[in-house]
C-alpha cells in the first residue's frame, strides 16, 4: 500500500529540497475536483510503491503548488508526479502517465544516480 504524505507547507518543502542531495523524493499533484486525478491516485494507492508519495492537494497549497513549478520549471498540472534529486525534477509526468509502473521505472533510475554519483 502506499504511503502518502501531505505535502502542506513551504518548510516542509525545503526540507525535502535539502534532503534531495542524499535520495529522491516523489510529488503528486493532485486535485480533489478532478476524475482524472482521482483515478491516477486510486491506481498509485492500490500499488506498493518504492517510496513515500509527498501529496499536495492543489486546491488547498495553490501556493505551494505554484512554488514547485517555478522552483523546478516544470508547468503545473494535475494530476502530476515528480520525482527530485539534488532539488531538480529528473522525471515528470501527468495525465494517463500517472502509473505504478512508470513511476517505480522513474525511481529505479533516479534512486541509481544518486547512488552512482560521487559524495561531496
Amino acid at each position: 500500500m502506499t504511503d502518502f504524505r501531505p505535502l502542506t507547507t513551504s518548510a516542509e518543502l525545503d526540507a525535502l529540497w535539502r534532503a534531495s542531495e542524499f535520495a529522491p523524493f516523489i510529488i503528486l499533484k493532485h486535485s480533489q475536483t478532478c476524475g482524472v486525478s482521482h483515478m491516477a491516485r486510486d491506481l498509485l494507492a492500490s500499488d506498493d510503491l518504492p517510496a513515500p508519495v509527498h501529496e499536495v492537494v492543489v486546491q488547498r497549497q495553490r501556493e505551494l503548488s505554484q512554488a514547485i513549478a517555478a522552483t523546478l520549471g516544470v508547468r503545473h498540472e494535475s494530476p502530476q508526479l515528480l520525482i527530485v534529486v539534488g532539488g531538480k525534477a529528473v522525471w515528470h509526468t501527468s495525465h494517463a502517465g500517472v502509473t505504478p509502473a512508470r513511476l517505480a521505472a522513474a525511481w529505479r533510475q533516479a534512486d541509481a544516480s544518486i547512488t552512482a554519483a560521487p559524495r561531496r
